[in-house]
């Protein structure tokens, strides 16, 4: 599915925090949205998954304005994965990946083949598998996230957002989750503020700083040591990989 949206405005009081936005994000198309803290990314990201309501504007998805499509058949169409999350509740792994099925399923309906395969699918691509019986409060920071990608994944979304996914991941997990998602059939959105996975993992990267675009390209035409200096107020060398490879940015500590 494609992702379009055209001069989203969205603030809190007087406070503009996504200023006159616009962009494209084709089919299977994974996207990385970059920035300074307080940049917006995580607001645009709500904006486009239907969260929020923008000011003005306008967000569709497959050429659907969002705003008129229902609330339950947009949650079949799209998932959100946010930084972190918790719950007080002692429930197991599986039993949270079964949150991601509500979509699917009306107040009367039984749980379902199509379902269990769902569930077991996505605990297997975030390689969980083994625990899925063990308690939710058992669970470190990175395996709680892992499981909560899980729950999008089984909700079996043709648009996925992820605010931040790789928070409090080993390296390890954060390249299987980023390759994971690219990899996957689906259109995607990522926040990330990690500049070198950016660089790896995604087909195209905006940058934001105010609320605004302020660039948009491909990692090797966007990560340049001017915009670096520029936005992200860092020196830093950059090297580009042979055969179109992705750029790896070292950071100067002088």
């Amino acid at each position: 599915m494609t992702v379009t949206a055209s001069h989203l405005i969205w603030g809190v009081r007087r406070r503009t925090i996504v200023s006159d936005v616009s962009l494209s994000v084709a089919q299977g198309e994974t996207l990385g949205l970059i920035g300074p803290n307080g940049s917006g990314k995580s607001s645009l990201l709500r904006l486009l998954a239907g969260l929020k309501r923008p000011s003005s504007g306008r967000i569709e998805i497959n050429g659907q304005d969002i705003a008129h499509v229902p609330r339950r058949l947009l949650a079949r169409q799209v998932a959100f994965v946010q930084q972190s999350a918790a719950t007080d509740t002692n429930v197991s792994v599986r039993d949270v990946v079964r949150l991601g099925r509500t979509p699917h399923r009306s107040a009367l309906a039984g749980w379902s083949a199509e379902d269990e395969a769902a569930v077991a699918a996505a605990l297997a691509r975030v390689d969980m598998t083994d625990r899925r019986a063990q308690p939710w409060q058992t669970l470190s920071g990175g395996e709680r996230q892992r499981v909560h990608i899980a729950r999008a994944l089984a909700q079996s979304p043709r648009v996925m957002f992820l605010d931040e996914p790789t928070n409090h991941l080993d390296i390890h997990h954060q390249i299987e989750i980023l390759r994971m998602v690219r990899d996957l059939d689906l259109t995607s959105i990522i926040a990330l503020h990690d500049l070198n996975l950016a660089a790896m993992f995604c087909d195209r990267i905006i940058v934001l700083q105010g609320g605004r675009i302020i660039a948009s390209g491909t990692p090797e035409t966007v990560l340049t040591r001017a915009l670096l200096r520029d936005v992200f107020r860092v020196e830093a060398e950059i090297s580009l990989a042979p055969q179109g490879g992705a750029p790896h940015i070292r950071f100067r500590a002088d």
